[in-house]
């Protein structure tokens, strides 16, 4: 999708608040840095180099429409962004909140490309004519990475590079686990191997049945391949085997309640090239403290 460069030129100049003589402007004036927070605003990675304002917004916006649209009669979700930033009505000038003058320029601008743009619950929304499709914000997990995401992303793999199996516990995976929800993250040893018994981190996580789940995780810094044997950063699968044999024959003891548990799943994580899998084995039994005799759960 594309709009007409009449069209962009207009949007443009209200972006960023020209006006001719004698005519209203409805519109905020904004200068270099303002328009670098218009678009900052608008969840975009645009900022102003200095160039000619209104042709430097008009390069913008035909950029936004390059970015995939969820449906075929409506805009790019940043495009829909940037008419929401620009008709928030606590910008009116020399009008109410409703904002009937800039909403009818506006108005005229979008029925040039078959759209037309209308308040409901104080956020401005643009609808498509011919379908009466409205263009509303929702999440999309297959959106393209920004560039700020990329770099973050680049700084990421650059560190886990660089990182010890150690650091790579407790610096990123035990963090990430607790803001995921689960309870009892605990490093199980892993530095002395005193207390490890082939899981580097336990935890539980609460189900809403309020029956509890047992997770343990072996970590290895390299990648798992299944070559005869362990080589430098490589880990051997059957290694990893008798690790896991271990964590399913280690029992979790739990204070204050003096109960052994089970694991009940586990799973393998490398942070080179990942291979993780998830094994469930039989129904976990537990045992009092001080009784000989298994119950089952």
């Amino acid at each position: 999708m594309q709009f007409k460069e009449r069209t962009l030129a207009q949007i443009a100049d209200m972006i960023c608040g020209n006006s001719e003589a004698g005519v209203p402007q409805f519109f905020r004036y904004r200068s270099s840095t303002y328009l670098s927070e218009f678009f900052e605003d608008c969840e975009t990675d645009y900022r102003h180099d200095g160039t000619t304002r209104k042709w430097w917004v008009v390069g913008a916006l035909r950029q936004i429409f390059q970015e995939p649209q969820p449906y075929p009669n409506t805009p790019p979700p940043a495009f829909a962004r940037v008419i929401r930033t620009l008709m928030d009505q606590s910008d009116a000038v020399d009008e109410g909140p409703e904002r009937p003058g800039a909403l009818s320029a506006l108005n005229t601008a979008l029925a040039r490309e078959g759209f037309e743009a209308f308040y409901r619950d104080r956020q401005c929304y643009l609808r498509h004519v011919a379908s009466n499709t409205v263009a509303e914000p929702s999440p999309n997990p297959h959106r393209p990475f920004s560039a700020t995401e990329l770099k973050r992303r680049e700084q990421l793999l650059s560190y886990m590079e660089r990182i010890s199996e150690d650091e790579l516990i407790e610096e990123i995976l035990l963090p990430l686990f607790r803001q995921l929800g689960f309870h009892r993250v605990t490093a199980a040893g892993h530095k002395d191997k005193a207390l490890e018994y082939g899981k580097d981190i336990w935890m539980k996580h609460t189900l809403a049945t309020q029956h509890v789940l047992y997770f343990g995780i072996q970590t290895k810094k390299g990648k798992i391949d299944s070559a005869g044997a362990s080589k430098g950063n490589t880990a051997n699968v059957a290694e990893l085997l008798n690790q896991v044999t271990m964590m399913l024959g280690h029992e979790i003891f739990l204070r204050p309640a003096d109960v052994f548990w089970s694991i009940t799943r586990l799973s393998s994580l490398a942070a080179k090239r990942r291979s993780s899998f998830e094994h469930r084995p039989p129904r976990g039994r537990y045992r009092i403290r001080g009784s000989r005799r298994p119950c089952p759960i």
